[in-house]
């Protein structure tokens, strides 16, 4: 599994803990003033394909590089509820002011995670994939999407520039110049400053055909019914890849799939998915009594 690398996860890490910090920590700052040693243990506390560990661990270097960190589970493991996500250990101070950004993003990407695992499995068996959209948190897509891969599904575009994806939108735009998906396809083709994948969407068999004439990688099948899907497959039959949207549950997708879609997107895997349950529980840690009376 590809990581993100720390040039493009660090800015945004640092910009949850100004947000979080703009002036410190003043409760923890305030009830102790000097450094007391301590051991957080963040643990999930349900079921989870769990994603982020390495940006949490990230922002706890962030926030103090004198911790000492130990992960329990590696991005992408599935956990039974208790199961221990990592392990830290250093001044309590550091360790509360990084509690928070720390679990915001293993509690969203885990979340995530989790769902795509669970759509994954709903179409396992079949060709199709699980696709994410850009449906996304702003300023938070490279994690969403990391979480994605994590959870086993696969990245859709991850901007406007990767890809030609004419839509409904566009096509309704393109209507006073008599101009059908199939001839708005050729159009995007020629104009594209570089070749990409093409995908155009269809909202009805008659707009399948159309689409055809245009020699798209893609054809996305908006909102169709299984029933339509299947006869939308026989009428592509191989000229194009099959991708379906619109309301997508995990059993609407393994009908889909059923149907013979190659590719299943899905935009509720980040627009609306529920945070993992996940908890960091902090003791202090006390010396050894031997140790110290050997010290002395």
């Amino acid at each position: 599994m590809r990581a993100v690398p720390p040039s493009e996860i660090l800015p945004l890490i640092r910009a949850a803990l100004r947000e979080d910090l703009p002036q410190g920590d003043v409760t923890t700052v305030a009830l102790f003033p000097s450094a007391l040693p301590a051991q957080a243990v963040i643990r999930a506390k349900h079921p989870m394909t769990v994603a982020g560990v390495a940006v949490a661990r990230t922002v706890f270097r962030e926030v103090d590089p004198r911790l000492t960190i130990r992960s329990a589970v590696r991005d992408g493991s599935s956990l039974r509820a208790g199961a221990a996500v990592m392990t830290i250990r250093g001044d309590a101070r550091s360790l509360l002011k990084a509690e928070r950004v720390a679990l915001n993003f293993l509690q969203r990407m885990s979340g995530i995670a989790t769902l795509t695992a669970r759509f994954v499995a709903a179409v396992r068996g079949t060709r199709a994939k699980i696709l994410d959209t850009r449906k996304t948190a702003p300023g938070l897509r490279v994690f969403d999407k990391w979480a994605v891969r994590l959870g086993g599904g696969t990245n859709h575009r991850c901007s406007l520039s990767d890809g030609i994806l004419i839509k409904d939108n566009h096509l309704a735009l393109l209507q006073d110049h008599r101009m059908d998906a199939g001839l708005a396809c050729h159009r995007a083709r020629d104009r594209a400053p570089r070749k990409l994948r093409m995908t155009v969407e269809a909202e009805s068999l008659d707009q399948v055909r159309a689409a055809l004439f245009g020699r798209p990688d893609v054809i996305l099948l908006d909102n169709m019914s299984p029933t339509r899907v299947k006869a939308a497959v026989v009428i592509i039959d191989g000229q194009a890849l099959v991708e379906v949207s619109g309301g997508m549950t995990l059993a609407k997708a393994r009908r889909m799939a059923a149907a013979g879609a190659d590719f299943i997107s899905v935009g509720s895997l980040t627009h609306s998915v529920p945070a993992a349950d996940l908890s960091m529980d902090v003791a202090p840690l006390r010396l050894n009594p031997h140790r110290r009376r050997r010290a002395g």
